[in-house]
């Protein structure tokens, strides 16, 4: 599941000029909203409130960020307050699109007023927890602890979904089984680690410190992730996503395969600002889909494309999603050291995914759309140049200024922006003479729409990283990660032997080389399948905050890293977080590809089978980036190490790596592969992305020159096909 960073609107008026929303457009609109914003629609004084509190939430986080110097656990605390008093108001419990609710209901009033009010009580009562009390919590603290625990998991149930209730109640099963616990029992000397919790001491530990709900996750939420997701709702509200579609659609509409091109290429503009695959989906593929289908693209492979270029968008700084923010918190690093890190991964999954919309273009025999059709590129770069000022502003800030902090930044951006919404509707107002004074009313109308989308879509990444905190909490208490490690290390080590055995019988060959570069592959696949599996029922944050937790404190230890090194640990984390990404697309959960569908008219399981397909080459960056972090520019033991020289050969070969690994999935160079032909491109692109020599570098050039020229040989014998027609 991808992270909410952006509103998702049905309203007619919002659509593209000249496009009538189909039903399978309207149907996936409904589904991201259920989802992601909240799935009712409220009417007069209960939509009132709704807005109310979300421009509050809004002017809080503002205003936070603007003085600076609110207390830690207050901030987080007024935080998830505001969470819980729209979760409750907006999502309803059974999420039923193409029908929703428009009232409240009594009872879900009663929860979202008890659970506000447990934060506000913290807020009041923390002061006397930690000093007067010396950290000892009352009955009365204990009784309002344990009351946020069980509204929260409820909150985390309609917001983001079973699987995240699941999981932390299991966790705090485990923290409370023990012979001194509340469950008395015995987990075998691997996994009972500890000697068991009392219900007060998990609440202690959960409720009325740093180190649970209140934790790392929540408070990079508050502090960082609230004012990027308002950034880019109003940055989307100003009409900067059309815009980049009209760009991307004038550039590269036109090529062969030139729709898909061009929904790659503004997927990855959008992800700029968006980090929410799902929303990236239905905003950018009510018009990429449709003409992917017109050019000859089948509705699965349509749906697909759409769907693996806009879970991508996660993977583009500076926004990234949540999960990065507290990636950055969690390796102690500069966030501008960390996009630059991601920068060069990114384009290079960009930049293989057009390789393999291109090569679609090339089995299937396809054109682009004809020019008359597209926007015209000048036109529509003057049109909107000026969006660039705030971009460039947040972008140059971000990596050139190490003195202003991201959520500084953001909040600098968001009130250039205030002021360009209000200046744009005034000009355009006054161009089609209804006054400049109806525009800059039109345009603060347009601000409040932006901050009530950008609070409700906070809601789900508020409550997640709450929730994910219980988990973290529970691993603290009870050592857990440490029994996972040695779990992990046994199988590890089983591998490692079974490797040496094998390898000492291979003659010159170093078995240790083989036997440790093979058990750290079983570790990473299992961490994979793990991460994969999480992110079927939960969001990006959420599955990195577990992931985190659990698993890369495990592959560390295994690989000999120091977990306090950020340059060791930089590949671990990016790692993890590529795989929680992939879940978006992986079957059969793969909401992304469900609304995808929606628009299409594709099987939803088929569609997101061909997305995983087209997916695979992430994963293969994934494992690129941990064998070779150079290309997170990470060299001579620093971040942002590589010279400029290095870093440019580094980047042309793993493009080639990765072209070669996409012709190989895809079965397709310059015509349909035999198998020779699949397994020498697979050869070539796992030489080119792991480190070797220069010399393997240019064998395995020259092996993906063979099979092309090979390939072209044998196809000069055969009819050229025509080119089908646009519809």
């Amino acid at each position: 599941m991808s992270d909410p960073t952006r509103p998702i609107s049905s309203d007619p008026s919002l659509e593209p000029p000249g496009h009538e929303m189909t039903e399978g457009e309207r149907r996936a609109i409904e589904m991201v909203e259920a989802s992601e914003t909240g799935g009712r629609k409220l009417f007069g004084w209960q939509a009132w409130l709704v807005t109310t509190i979300a421009v509050c939430w809004c002017v809080f986080q503002m205003y936070a960020a603007q003085v600076g110097n609110l207390d830690t656990l207050t901030m987080r605390a007024i935080h998830l307050a505001f969470a819980f008093a729209l979760a409750y108001l907006v999502f309803p419990f059974r999420k039923s699109p193409g029908n929703p609710q428009t009232r409240v209901p009594w009872y879900d009033w009663i929860l979202g007023i008890g659970a506000t009010l447990t934060a506000l009580y913290l807020i009041r009562q923390y002061p006397a927890i930690a000093t007067v009390q010396g950290g000892v919590l009352t009955s009365t603290d204990i009784w309002v602890g344990s009351a946020m625990v069980i509204l929260l998991l409820l909150t985390a149930w309609r917001t983001i979904g079973i699987a995240m209730p699941i999981v932390a109640s299991v966790f705090i099963l485990y923290a409370l089984t023990g012979p001194r616990g509340l469950i008395h029992g015995d987990l075998g000397p691997q996994l009972q680690l500890h000697a068991g919790q009392t219900w007060p001491q998990v609440v202690g530990q959960l409720f009325a410190n740093t180190e649970g709900i209140f934790g790392t996750g929540l408070g990079v939420s508050a502090q960082i992730v609230f004012l990027f997701v308002l950034f880019g709702a109003i940055f989307d509200k100003l009409g900067a996503g059309d815009w980049f579609m009209n760009i991307a659609q004038g550039l590269l509409g036109g090529f062969r395969g030139g729709p898909a091109k061009a929904s790659v290429l503004s997927s990855a503009l959008n992800g700029i600002i968006s980090g929410s695959a799902i929303s990236n989906v239905v905003t950018g593929g009510n018009i990429t889909i449709g003409t992917m289908k017109r050019v000859g693209y089948s509705a699965e492979k349509a749906g697909a494309i759409e769907v693996a270029s806009s879970s991508n968008g996660q993977l583009m700084p500076p926004v990234m999603g949540a999960a990065a923010f507290i990636m950055a918190q969690n390796l102690n690093i500069e966030y501008r050291s960390l996009i630059l890190a991601a920068a060069v991964p990114a384009f290079l999954c960009y930049a293989a995914l057009l390789v393999v919309t291109h090569i679609e273009a090339l089995k299937l025999n396809l054109r682009g759309l004809p020019r008359s059709e597209l926007p015209r590129i000048r036109k529509t770069l003057l049109s909107g140049w000026y969006y660039l000022v705030p971009l460039g502003y947040l972008l140059g800030t971000l990596t050139l200024n190490p003195e202003a902090t991201p959520e500084r930044i953001a909040l600098n951006t968001v009130f250039l922006m205030l002021g360009m919404m209000i200046v744009q509707e005034a000009v355009f107002a006054q161009r089609d003479g209804r006054g400049a004074r109806q525009g800059a009313l039109e345009g603060v109308h347009k601000i409040v729409q932006a901050f009530e989308g950008a609070a409700r879509s906070m809601v789900g990444i508020a409550v997640a990283t709450a929730a994910a905190g219980i988990i973290v909490g529970i691993v603290t208490i009870t050592g857990l990660g440490f029994g996972l490690a040695d779990i992990v290390q046994l199988v590890s080590e089983g591998f490692r032997n079974v490797l040496m055995n094998v390898a000492g019988l291979i003659p010159g060959v170093d078995p240790a080389t083989i036997a440790g570069f093979g058990a750290m592959i079983v570790v990473l696949f299992m961490a994979q399948l793990i991460a994969l599996i999480l992110g079927m029922g939960l969001p990006t944050t959420a599955n990195y905050i577990l992931m985190a937790a659990l698993i890369v404190p495990i592959i560390a230890k295994i690989a000999g890293y120091d977990n306090t090194n950020p340059v060791q640990m930089l590949p671990v984390h990016m790692f993890v977080f590529y795989f929680g990404i992939m879940a978006d697309s992986t079957p059969p959960v793969a909401l992304a590809a469900f609304a995808a569908a929606a628009i299409s008219g594709g099987n939803p399981v088929a569609t997101g089978v061909q997305a995983f397909q087209y997916e695979l080459r992430t994963a293969l960056l994934a494992y690129m980036m941990f064998f070779n972090p150079q290309l997170l520019l990470i060299a001579n033991g620093k971040l942002n190490g590589v010279p400029a020289l290095d870093a440019v050969f580094m980047i042309v070969f793993a493009f080639i790596g990765l072209v070669a690994f996409s012709a190989a999935t895809l079965r397709f160079l310059h015509r349909k592969t035999n198998p020779v032909q699949m397994l020498l491109l697979l050869v070539s692109s796992f030489m080119l992305i792991i480190p070797t020599h220069m010399l393997y570098n240019l064998v395995a050039l020259g092996l993906i020159a063979g099979v092309y020229f090979w390939q072209k040989a044998g196809s000069r014998a055969e009819p050229p096909a025509g080119l089908p027609t646009a519809a």
